[in-house]
């Protein structure tokens, strides 16, 4: 109806609608914070309880988002983190930001986001806005959540509104913030869009409206194929031009200066982080339905999935020319988060790199400053982080480069080490002839 339709809008104009966040992660923390500091009363949801107590005691387990402003909210009253559910009676709008994994044979995963709809659904009530930030295939939020909610009795548009609006958090990047970044927005109808864009537009500098959820779904996911398959090319160029006696980084640098038509993509160990390993094949598996293969994500995921084996062949390679083997060796990996100065280790590249090494019978450990502790399921073992010190990097018969923190001494691990392999171009400034790096 027009009147709930205008009632909801003023809510979020005038900052009286009570914010509900579901999953206080990566995406769901930050933009939790954003709405608090925006003047709503904010309720943040999670199952984890041990997340729930952080919050509540002024704590922050993400390192870029600073406990003093955790605690500032808290203590205003206007964050309010929560593992009670039922209290998503009480909001005006439910916004679910939870992960969307891959399955079995590169499926998607949905199980987080069904669990959270149907929480949702339980205490659905007329003028409420829902809206899907979790990266999923186009389609999610009108096939799987619209059913969902219609068991309600209630009618999209009219008695609530849906929508879709992707998380783009880029942690760590001091260029850009949750506030910042423009917020793509589809609603489910045109009413629903007029609702979504009023939440938004109160809380980030630019919001741009599309026609549907499906397109803002699709927008989401080209965004992270565009890096993914462009990434692809980089490594695959870099295996080529390593044959060739070619300097990747420095034909990058060169081919960068064209002040048009070009934008520079860089090689590594393989991808990381949540999205761009996963995401391209939530798109994947719904192109099947449409009888159609996506040539180019599968290339991509090939090329980027085969890197952490070329950084243990090149490792091999450069052993293998001290005269000394794989099986045995001690080596010192400085990284294990996903990219520089977070500490994210999901789908990390050096999780693969230390399960081939461990394969191999090699002696791994690792140094990174914002992982102390490095656990997962594709470990047998817990590891922890080693101090860096000379001693440390002379005693290691290698040294590989996987993640190129800023705040870790690459002239010092040059200088004390035997043999170091150097994925991310992180010793450029300091390397010389005499130091043994072999670049992978």
């Amino acid at each position: 109806m027009t009147v709930l339709r205008e009632r909801a809008i003023a809510k979020f104009n005038d900052r009286s609608a009570r914010i509900g966040v579901l999953g206080l992660g990566y995406a769901g923390l930050p933009l939790t914070c954003c709405f608090a500091e925006a003047g709503f009363e904010t309720l943040g949801f999670d199952v984890d309880h041990a997340k729930i107590e952080q919050l509540c005691a002024g704590h922050s387990y993400i390192g870029h988002i600073p406990a003093a402003r955790i605690a500032h909210l808290v203590e205003s009253g206007r964050l309010r983190p929560s593992a009670d559910f039922s209290a998503l009676r009480d909001c005006d709008a439910a916004v679910i930001c939870v992960p969307t994994p891959l399955g079995e044979g590169r499926t998607p995963d949905l199980t987080f986001v069904i669990n959270t709809a149907q929480a949702v659904a339980e205490h659905l009530h007329r003028g409420e806005l829902v809206v899907l930030e979790s990266t999923t295939y186009p389609g999610t939020t009108d096939e799987v959540l619209l059913p969902l909610f219609a068991r309600s009795g209630l009618k999209v548009g009219e008695d609530y509104f849906l929508a879709f609006s992707p998380e783009r958090e880029d942690p760590a990047n001091a260029d850009f913030s949750t506030r910042t970044i423009p917020k793509v927005v589809g609603g489910v109808t045109a009413h629903c869009s007029k609702v979504a864009v009023a939440a938004y537009s109160a809380l980030v500098e630019r919001v741009v409206p599309v026609s549907s959820a499906r397109a803002a779904e699709a927008a989401k996911l080209l965004e992270n194929i565009y890096r993914c398959v462009n990434i692809a090319m980089i490594n695959e160029l870099k295996l080529l031009f390593e044959r060739m006696g070619i300097d990747v980084w420095e034909v990058i640098r060169a081919s960068a200066t064209k002040p048009f038509g070009f934008t520079p993509f860089y090689p590594g160990p393989g991808l990381g982080g949540h999205c761009i390993p996963v995401d391209p094949f939530y798109l994947t598996w719904k192109a099947k339905q449409y009888d159609f293969n996506t040539r180019f994500i599968e290339l991509a995921g090939e090329i980027n999935s085969a890197m952490p084996q070329h950084v243990v062949d090149r490792l091999t390679e450069g052993l293998n020319l001290m005269g000394k083997a794989l099986n045995g060796a001690r080596i010192l990996l400085i990284g294990a988060a996903y990219k520089k100065n977070v500490e994210d280790v999901r789908e990390s590249p050096a999780i693969r790199i230390i399960q081939l090494l461990h394969e191999r019978l090699a002696r791994v450990s690792y140094y990174d400053p914002y992982v102390p502790r490095l656990e997962t399921r594709h470990l047998e073992k817990v590891l922890f982080s080693v101090r860096m010190t000379p001693e440390t990097v002379a005693s290691s018969d290698a040294v590989i480069i996987v993640t190129d923190h800023s705040n870790i001494d690459y002239a010092m691990v040059l200088e004390h080490a035997k043999l170091v392999v150097d994925t991310r171009n992180a010793t450029a400034a300091y390397r010389k002839p005499s130091h043994k790096v072999i670049m992978a």
